[in-house]
């Protein structure tokens, strides 16, 4: 009976090791099934949010994370169309218990501890690719793949499908749609010897990528994360390709200085962002779905690891009702959905909002100009990403009106 457990897990990225960790934590034996051979990299902008951070305490991993190589930031800049910027520093807030740093940590490295946590309390079998899911009586009883060549099969009531925007899970579920409207895409470039970054992640909502936005984030020992993120429907209207527009904004006269002694240290790598703008189905008779396979990545900032992690939480949640009960039907799982939505659900709402203003240069114009002069403007939105202040204040026609008189 080695090959039967309580839960499967594939996947061994953020969503799924954090799975394993709450699994363990709750009494669940897994296997964790990955088709990479961990470390491996994963495209990203590397940024370790405060939701993040919140997790990796609750899984009391969160002082070795910061002894990781990579950086600690302290400081957010927003960028204008017109180069007007504002600072958000994070050590600022009042309250001790919130968030006073963030941190950039190439997943790589992040990713591959995140995994090694995960094995040491999980089953895990790396370089496995998923074949099929096994059923019985219409009822799913497990997965098959191949390692090595060689056919293995594993057995558990439920699947987690923790595998990415592209799940093998949620394509087998005929779940997996090409949804060009609420999909973003990105690249990342490293660089080394870009001049200005100290404790600063930017964010730059330039012309030359408007309606999307440019980032730079220190990755640690003189290196760069370099990227642009802009909706995959108007990616498609550019007649540009991505490689060209990220080019476009580095050359720029704002930008060229900083990039006049940079090294490029690989070629752009491009990734899609399945966006938290609508609700997807994450759930049915003997799955969820988890992190980007259930497409919950922030549609404003393209940030996906803290609700991956989010995920796994409910999920495993969820998992243990399901065996308590012994019943692994999709009404007792649909549970998971709602827990899932009613945890993210609010910032999600309110990120596609402010994803949307991103289209009205006057607007990014008006609100990063005044924040950029008004320390009180500073501190709102300062409150608003370290939760003092709710984020859906930033959609509220008051907040503008703020703005416009202060």
């Amino acid at each position: 009976m080695s090959n039967h457990y309580d839960a499967i897990i594939i996947g061994g990225g953020p969503a799924g090791s954090s799975a394993a960790l709450y699994a363990h934590k709750y009494g669940l034996k897994t296997i964790i099934l990955d088709k990479a051979i961990f470390p491996r990299d994963k495209i990203c902008g590397d940024a370790i949010s405060g939701k993040s951070v919140r997790y990796m305490r609750d899984l009391n991993l969160l002082d070795q994370t910061s002894k990781l190589d990579g950086a600690i930031i302290n400081r957010i800049i927003f960028g204008s169309p017109n180069h007007k910027c504002f600072n958000i520093h994070l050590n600022k807030s009042k309250d001790v218990k919130k968030l006073k740093s963030g941190f950039v940590i190439k997943r790589e490295i992040f990713d591959n501890f995140l995994f090694k946590k995960a094995k040491s309390v999980s089953d895990s079998k790396e370089d496995f690719k998923v074949r099929e899911i096994i059923y019985e009586n219409d009822r799913i009883i497990g997965i098959e793949g191949i390692s090595n060549g060689i056919k293995e099969k594993f057995y558990a009531p439920i699947l987690l499908g923790c595998d990415g925007a592209n799940s093998i899970i949620a394509r087998k579920l005929n779940l997996y749609s090409e949804d060009t409207a609420n999909t973003a895409i990105a690249i990342r470039c490293y660089y080394k010897n870009v001049k200005d970054l100290s404790d600063q992640i930017e964010l730059h909502f330039v012309d030359e990528v408007l309606p999307g936005y440019f980032w730079l984030f220190p990755a640690g020992n003189g290196i760069a994360n370099v990227g642009i993120g802009m909706s995959k429907k108007n990616a498609k209207k550019d007649k540009r390709k991505l490689t060209q527009i990220l080019d476009d904004v580095i050359n720029s006269d704002y930008f060229k200085k900083r990039f006049s002694n940079a090294e490029k240290l690989e070629n752009p790598k491009g990734w899609n962002l399945p966006l938290g703008r609508i609700i997807r189905k994450n759930y049915g008779e003997g799955f969820m779905l988890l992190g980007d396979a259930a497409g919950l990545i922030d549609p404003f900032t393209g940030e996906g690891i803290g609700n991956a992690m989010a995920s796994a939480k409910y999920a495993v949640k969820v998992a243990i009702k399901a065996r308590e009960k012994d019943d692994y039907s999709s009404d007792i799982l649909s549970e998971y959905s709602k827990l899932v939505w009613e945890e993210l659900g609010p910032e999600l709402k309110t990120s596609s909002r402010l994803q949307d203003l991103a289209n009205y240069r006057f607007l990014l114009n008006l609100i990063i100009n005044k924040a950029s002069k008004n320390k009180e403007i500073q501190e709102l939105i300062s409150g608003m990403l370290t939760n003092e202040v709710p984020k859906e204040y930033l959609s509220n026609p008051l907040f503008y009106l703020k703005v416009l008189f202060s």
